[in-house]
Parts: C-alpha cells; structure tokens; sequence
C-alpha cells in the first residue's frame, strides 16, 4: 500500500509541475503575442512628439506630453518600453492618434517582451525538467489509474 501511496504522489505532483510549466509558458506567450497585437494598432495610427518623464518607479513610467490640440496627457499607465529613462529627460515617443493614453518611447517596440518571455520559460523548463526526470528514477510518472473493475 505504501508503494502506491507513493506512487500517486509521485504522479499528482508531476501533473503540478506540468501544469504548472504549461500556464506559465502560455500566459508568457500570449504576453509577447499581445504586446505585438497593441503595437500593430498603435503604428497604424501612431503620432510622434517629444515628451517629458515625470517619473520612474518598478512598475511604470510616467511622461507628460502635448497633443496637436493643445492638451497635455499623462498616461494613468505610463510609457511602453521604458527601460533607461530617468527623471526628467526628454525622449521621443509615439502615441495612439485615436487613444492618446496609449504611448510608447519610440523605435521600440514588442520585440523587447521575446527576450525576458523566452528567458522565463527557459529557465522555468530548466528546472521543471530535471525535477521530472529525478522523480522518473523512481518509478513512471504518468500511469493510468487502475479501473475498479480491474484491481
């Protein structure tokens, strides 16, 4: 009995690694694949202008900058592709003529979400796989349950 007590445990926390793998290798995906979608509607309708960091913190960066009508936007969300801004320098963005809240910094693009999106599901199956193959060593992961009928 205690052989196949272990064995299931085995098995439930291999299903976990698993699906625990594949989450956050789709959510990684579907990160990259929406930056791309919101930068094709942001260059179909971009405008370029100059505009002001107001400040950087982990989880955004803010810009103040003026539209052809006069009216200044500070994007609740902050700038897409901020990394290297500081305080108070003026950088070149692009901004949605349709949304003016929606800005990046401009000649970046989705491009940049590959490489950290890549690196997590890297080094996630990194250790994901190992600790599959060392409980392997062990008996196999992925058995079918035994039918009432059967056992």
């Amino acid at each position: 009995m205690a052989v196949g007590r272990a064995a299931r445990v085995r098995q439930i926390a291999a299903i976990a690694l698993v699906s625990i793998g594949a989450t956050v290798t789709l959510l990684a995906v579907v990160l990259v694949i929406g930056a791309y979608r919101e930068d094709a509607g942001l260059n179909s309708r971009a405008v370029r202008t100059t505009a002001e960091v107001l400040s950087v913190s982990f989880d955004r960066t803010l810009v103040r900058y003026q539209t052809p009508d006069g009216a200044d936007h500070i994007p609740p969300d902050g700038v897409g592709y901020p990394a290297g801004l500081q305080k108070g320098q003026l950088v070149e963005v692009e901004y949605d003529a349709a949304k003016p809240d929606l800005v990046k910094v401009a000649g970046r693009g989705a491009y940049l979400s590959l490489m950290p999106a890549g690196t997590l599901i890297l080094f996630l199956w990194l250790v994901i796989g190992p600790i599959l193959w060392w409980m392997k060593r062990y008996g196999p992961l992925f058995r079918p349950s035994p039918s009432p009928a059967t056992s």
